[in-house]
């Protein structure tokens, strides 16, 4: 019984802090079997790394992403598309550079909430650009240009970018306010940059 103890405590200092310690509730259990998602350590470097939320024209750099984990007030648990578990994170050919879905899972009581997080870190800083400019010039155009230019000046300033936040689900349903006002506007979570100002937000 003595020896017991030790693990019990572990697991609910776990559980008190956003951990995994809990079985996933039966409504988080249902969303991965429907999307045939399994649990997932993510590399530390794309932990580490600072993350923007909008996909067009981002007006902020967040991250990192372990802070933004860590933030949650309920379990989370990291999740990926069962096909991509063994597929390996960084760029492989030059005009193919790697990327890929990564999905945090928030299993509140009365929610499940999942982050859907694009694990870009494997990228230089001047590749994450190039990537983004390959998929996105031709919808945007001069606006991209502009996101392009605060993003190469925010690496300039050691605020580079490793990640995406491409969108929030909840209950399975999508939220349609951009993932950049919701963290802002709803889960009040700091930028340490701002992408218009062209500089870093003091904490």
């Amino acid at each position: 019984m003595i020896r017991l103890m030790p693990i019990f405590l572990g697991l609910l200092f776990l559980v008190g802090h956003g951990g995994t310690a809990l079985a996933a509730s039966a409504k988080a259990t249902s969303f991965r079997q429907a999307n045939t998602l399994t649990a997932f350590t993510p590399p530390e470097k794309f932990l580490a790394s600072n993350f923007v939320a909008d996909e067009m024209n981002p007006g902020f750099i967040f991250g990192p992403v372990k802070a933004f984990a860590a933030s949650r007030k309920c379990p989370t648990t990291w999740l990926i598309e069962a096909g991509d578990k063994n597929r390996p994170a960084g760029p492989g050919a030059p005009e193919a550079l790697a990327e890929y879905t990564l999905y945090l899972e928030e299993d509140c009581p009365d929610r499940v909430v999942y982050y859907v997080f694009i694990d870009q870190s494997g990228l230089t800083p001047q590749q994450w650009i190039a990537w983004r400019e390959k998929f996105h010039k031709s919808k945007a155009g001069e606006e991209f240009d502009s996101a392009k230019s605060k993003l190469e000046q925010a690496c300039t300033a050691g605020c580079e970018v490793g990640a995406e936040l491409r969108f929030i689900q909840k209950d399975g349903e999508l939220v349609s306010k951009s993932p950049e006002a919701v963290l802002r506007d709803d889960l009040k979570i700091a930028p340490i940059y701002d992408l218009n100002q062209k500089k870093k937000i003091s904490p």
